[in-house]
């Protein structure tokens, strides 16, 4: 006798959506897991200029490893969407952030097992960028089958706004350790931390049997079911789908671009500037800002606004308005000219949460993780090392963000696309 149609297609991953008290428990939890996320990620960015005099990096060295971590990142996209569909987005991101933390804390050993530093640390970028390149979609992937739809932009912002909380978190202790114990303890401190969060969610979250059934998943191969198989032919023949691609594209390149390269920036343009001011600020503007946006989306949705109007007003913001800011940044020479802007643009582009992000799962919740990890963001060192210019570098941030901005604005639906009266692979 077969299971019914429905409890087949729950699968591994399953559909049920999460109650309130388990929606609090894992969106403070996943919070926490997208700031150890950045901790981690922008460790590296805060440690160039000092790595780079330890090691003798040029500028084009230096930006090799930071562009390196895109070079994975770019590659695991998919996988981990297509992983977080299949057997549980949670499961996805506690196995790579062990993974990603181990490396993370081990980074300074690393740099010194030989005098090869500079390919030991793009080595250790290329694999962190392929371990944390599964976290947001399988992230993706999560929310879209847990979280009821009227409350999945809100919980997005607040998860998201964890890329700021770390960033800040970083900048703001990653300050005192570098000028106090060297780059070497950031490493220390990010990876440490990580491991700890992982520890929690295994011993509180997440039961034994649970991850033991995803492994061997993985390990046999096993495929999907065949009632949980998406018609991606279908998928791909809209231009809403094109659209919602092109749109992250932009958003996660001018994102990355500013992430890994402000801190260098203001060093070089404000040589005797506070650290802790240029790390800091821009990311503690941005924590309300996300929280704000995904309120606003939520709330304008609630009031009868239709979604993709909501979707493009987000989007308008946080590639459209924030593009503006990016563009004075590069066109000024004062120092609280520069903060502000910077803060106001990322700010800005924590819309790109309830816009964007949360568009994909409007079209494709059955597969929103595939559909957010088609986006490979690997030009954001590759920028400034063709460019060799501040101006030029921000001025390229602008035209990609009006380019995927414009794009949405004219083909971008809310409407679901993922849907087959045949449930067939085609």
């Amino acid at each position: 006798m077969q299971p019914p149609p429905d409890e087949t297609r729950r699968d591994m991953a399953g559909d049920t959506q999460w109650s309130r008290p388990e929606c609090q428990a894992w969106t403070g939890t996943l919070l926490l897991g997208t700031c150890l996320l950045y901790c981690a990620r922008s460790s590296m960015p805060i440690c160039t200029v000092s790595m780079s005099q330890d090691f003798g990096w040029n500028k084009k060295e230096a930006g090799i490893v930071l562009s390196s971590f895109f070079w994975g990142y770019c590659l695991t996209q998919v996988v981990g969407g297509h992983l977080g569909d299949r057997i549980g987005g949670e499961k996805v991101i506690l196995l790579s952030a062990s993974a990603w933390g181990s490396i993370t804390a081990i980074t300074p050993l690393l740099a010194h097992l030989s005098s090869a530093h500079l390919a030991l640390m793009t080595s250790s970028r290329i694999l962190m960028g392929l371990l944390q390149g599964v976290y947001f979609p399988a992230l993706t992937s999560l929310l879209s089958q847990k979280v009821r739809e009227s409350e999945r932009a809100f919980t997005y912002s607040i998860v998201g706004a964890g890329s700021q909380f770390g960033t800040l978190l970083t900048g703001a202790v990653g300050s005192l350790l570098l000028e106090w114990y060297g780059w070497q303890s950031i490493f220390y401190f990010s990876g440490g931390l990580t491991l700890l969060w992982v520890w929690y969610v295994y011993r509180y979250l997440l039961s034994e049997k649970d991850l033991i059934l995803a492994l061997g998943v993985l390990a046999q191969g096993r495929p999907v079911s065949r009632h949980s198989r998406v018609p991606w032919r279908r998928l791909f023949r809209k231009p809403a789908v094109w659209a919602a691609i092109v749109s992250q594209l932009s958003a996660a390149c001018s994102f990355f671009v500013l992430l890994s390269w402000l801190p260098t920036f203001f060093k070089e343009t404000f040589p005797d500037a506070k650290g802790w001011i240029f790390n800091v600020v821009p990311w503690l503007v941005a924590i309300p800002a996300s929280l704000f946006s995904g309120f606003l989306s939520d709330h304008l949705i609630n009031q009868g606004y239709r979604a993709i109007t909501v979707r493009k007003l987000m989007q308008g913001m946080g590639l459209g308005l924030s593009s503006v800011f990016a563009l004075c940044l590069g066109h000024t020479s004062s120092f609280c000219e520069s903060v502000v802007f910077a803060s106001a643009s990322i700010g800005l582009q924590t819309f790109n949460h309830s816009g964007i992000s949360v568009n994909i799962q409007d079209l494709a919740p059955s597969c929103a993780g595939f559909l957010f990890g088609v986006v490979g963001v690997c030009l954001g060192g590759y920028l400034i090392e063709t460019t060799g210019s501040w101006t030029c570098l921000f001025n390229l941030v602008a035209i990609i963000s009006n380019v995927g901005l414009c794009t949405f604005l004219v083909f971008g639906q809310a409407q679901r696309v993922d849907l087959s009266s045949t449930h067939e692979d085609l």
